[in-house]
């Protein structure tokens, strides 16, 4: 029993030594979120793969559901400046989303995107720079 009230007041002084002393930085934050709305797997089946050992052709039996998905994540860590997050969405062959990620520079990022089997893949990219003032402190 004593080791279990050691194991907890370790854990807690953990967290105390983690969040308790901010020192200014920030908590950091991250979320995700996915959807996956795929239909029922159907059988197909591929002509001309494999060989008995005669010459004749098996067909393949493979397995196909059509994709769909929607996904999403965004991290917000103060102390590191990690400031970044997506979100694309699938149905079929048509695949859209966004990124947003904050650069070392201090400039923004912003991607908007979207494909598929027809027009292929385009990307729009956008940089954003946020004016920083310096605050002057008088002693």
């Amino acid at each position: 029993m004593i080791s279990k009230v050691l194991c907890f007041a370790a854990l807690l002084a953990a967290a105390a030594a983690q969040y308790g002393h901010d020192h200014g930085h920030g908590h950091a934050y991250s979320s995700q979120s996915i959807h996956r709305h795929d239909g029922p797997a159907h059988e197909v089946v591929i002509h001309g793969h494999g060989h008995d050992g005669h010459g004749h052709g098996h067909g393949h039996v493979d397995y196909y559901a059509h994709p769909k998905y929607e996904f999403e994540y965004k991290v917000e860590d103060h102390h590191t400046g990690d400031h970044k997050s997506q979100h694309e969405s699938r149905d079929g062959d048509h695949v859209k989303g966004y990124y947003s990620l904050h650069q070392p520079d201090g400039s923004i990022r912003d991607v908007h995107y979207h494909g598929d089997k027809h027009s292929g893949f385009h990307a729009d990219v956008k940089y954003s720079t946020h004016h920083i003032v310096p605050h002057h402190h008088h002693h």
